[in-house]
């Protein structure tokens, strides 16, 4: 090809040259020529592209054709229900919820009900009407030490913070959750103007960067986080330990991202570099999260304080509920990222391979804190995918007391799933700080969007548990759940995910699966004591059989 090119050049110079020396103005023909000429040129001798070196000019249609690519199948090529991460079918029906759309099917279900892993609701022959129920059914998020307890909604907008989505966004979010009396998460950036101007309860994030209640050198500044937890927006306070899109994995805020308004935001120096390390400095232990979880609870007068973790080794999540044991303190609530969470940007490995998926990780820790009898004080959010009320409705079974959903709530926003959101090229404004992309979000119709989907979502879950003949949402249990695992067996999550007995972790013999757990953990150290368990130790775990509850929890 390269020799093919350079025969074409040639032809289309002294093509050229002969149109000119014809007529003068068929000169202007070099103006279609040259640049085809000039481009291949630089193509047959550039270093970086062997393809384009190879095929000049026409290789770069290989780019084009990639950057078509993800839209062509989106549109052309992918069904409603194999897009990934969120099918059509569960695109449509949030477009279709935000705008108060027509939001039901026709013809029956496009799902094969005989595949692996497909899953339904046990219904029940008396079940109550909707009408019947409560619409919009609260949790009261408040520990035994918690002053000023948040009566939260079922359903809340997940950690996104500014600069991540746009100022519009921010706004449009926030307003929705002002007037569908639900929070908003600020996500770890702090809390920004956009957050604060429409009035919608906030549940202010603190990660491991300490933004908007840090010192210049990173460390955690007492003074400023007192200043912003006590405003009255300020609902909840959620310390970061992990998300479940890059568990373990810090970040770096470069430079040309820290603005005048960003740093005066997230209090760091404009113009420089800022880390986002992988792991908090204000505390190195289970005991020491316990005792920052107080401190923070005691300077905000007593709000809900708790923290959110993706389950990664699970004798960590072992040793912080023996340091409650131990220290009396505990979090307001915990909530937990499923391995399936979203993020603008994260390393492949990390999204697709590090991290427990939230079904398990919810069941995990409902189990643990039940079995040390810590659950009764402690509320669960899940977090991780959680779009339809039949999502709502899994993983309250499961053991979640309300749900947080992040790209639910850009999908109501107006996002198209077009995977830019780590580009600034968001064709709907929403994950952008381009000017030009963020005016294409009108705030003042997406408020209303991101209402409308939260109110009817929520309302779906209530008519599913209608279905099921509750009333309330801690009436669910796994029992109500099934779940397809081969071709001729079906499993409830009850049989998948068995309760253990509250307080069995108290005092030995432990139920079998969670020896080792029990063995590794120990709340003065993250790490596991692998040192003290030998292979007789493994060999000869208690046989303690666990105990199954049909009903309940």
């Amino acid at each position: 090809m390269r020799k093919a090119f350079v025969a074409i050049a040639a032809f289309l110079i002294a093509l050229t040259i002969m149109l000119g020396l014809y007529h003068p103005f068929l000169w202007w023909t070099f103006i279609f020529t040259g640049p085809f000429v000039l481009l291949g040129v630089y193509d047959l001798y550039q270093p970086k592209h062997s393809i384009v070196r190879n095929y000049p000019v026409f290789g770069r249609l290989r780019y084009f054709m990639e950057e078509l690519r993800p839209k062509v199948y989106q549109y052309f090529v992918e069904s409603d229900t194999n897009g990934t991460p969120y099918n059509r079918l569960n695109r449509s029906l949030i477009y279709q919820r935000a705008k108060k759309d027509n939001d039901t099917i026709p013809f029956g279900t496009q799902l094969n009900v005989y595949d692996n892993g497909y899953e339904w609701l046990s219904h029940s022959i008396a079940a109550i009407s909707h009408h019947e129920l409560n619409l919009d059914p609260r949790v009261t998020v408040g520990g035994p030490d918690c002053k000023k307890p948040y009566s939260a909604s079922i359903y809340n907008i997940s950690a996104m913070s500014f600069g991540s989505l746009s100022q519009n966004a921010i706004l449009a979010l926030n307003g929705g959750a002002k007037m569908g009396n639900f929070a908003h998460n600020t996500g770890e950036g702090g809390i920004s103007d956009y957050h604060r101007q429409p009035g919608g309860d906030l549940i202010w994030q603190i990660g491991t960067g300490y933004f908007g209640c840090r010192n210049a050198d990173g460390t955690f500044n007492y003074d400023a986080y007192a200043e912003r937890a006590k405003t009255d927006q300020v609902k909840m306070i959620e310390i970061k330990l992990s998300q479940g899109a890059k568990p373990g994995h810090g970040g770096m805020l470069p430079a040309k991202k820290v603005t005048p308004e960003v740093a005066r935001i997230r209090l760091v120096p404009e113009g420089k570099d800022v880390l986002s390390p992988p792991a908090h400095s204000a505390f190195n232990t289970p005991i020491g999260l316990l005792e920052f979880v107080k401190k923070l609870r005691d300077l905000s007068d007593g709000k809900p304080v708790g923290f959110k973790l993706c389950i990664g080794r699970k004798s960590e999540f072992y040793a912080i509920c023996k340091a409650m044991i131990e220290t009396g303190i505990y979090p307001d609530f915990i909530t937990v990222d499923g391995g399936e969470g979203g993020t603008g940007a994260a390393p492949q490995e990390f999204s697709n391979s590090v991290g427990m998926p939230l079904r398990e990780g919810v069941a995990f820790v409902y189990d643990v804190l039940n079995g040390f009898d810590l659950k009764k004080h402690i509320k669960i959010i899940a977090s991780g995918k959680v779009a339809t009320g039949f999502d709502l409705v899994k993983n309250i079974a499961l053991g979640a007391d309300m749900c947080n959903a992040a790209r639910g709530m850009m999908f109501a926003l107006g996002c198209i799933q077009a995977l830019e959101c780590n580009s600034n090229t968001c064709p709907t404004g929403v994950a952008t700080q381009d000017p030009s992309l963020m005016k294409g979000l009108v705030v003042e119709d997406k408020t209303v969007r991101v209402k409308n989907f939260h109110n009817l979502t929520v309302a779906s879950a209530v008519e599913l548990l209608g279905a099921a003949g509750l009333r309330e949402t801690h009436q669910l249990s796994r029992a109500y759940i099934n779940r397809r695992v081969s071709p001729s067996v079906m499993q409830s999550y009850l049989e998948t995910f068995p309760y253990i007995p509250a307080g069995s972790l108290l005092q030995t013999p432990y139920p079998t699966r969670y020896e080792l757990g029990m063995a590794l953990s120990t709340s003065k150290s993250f790490a596991p004591t692998d040192y003290k368990v030998s292979a007789v130790d493994y060999a000869h775990a208690n046989p303690y059989s666990d105990t199954m509850h049909d009903d309940g929890r």
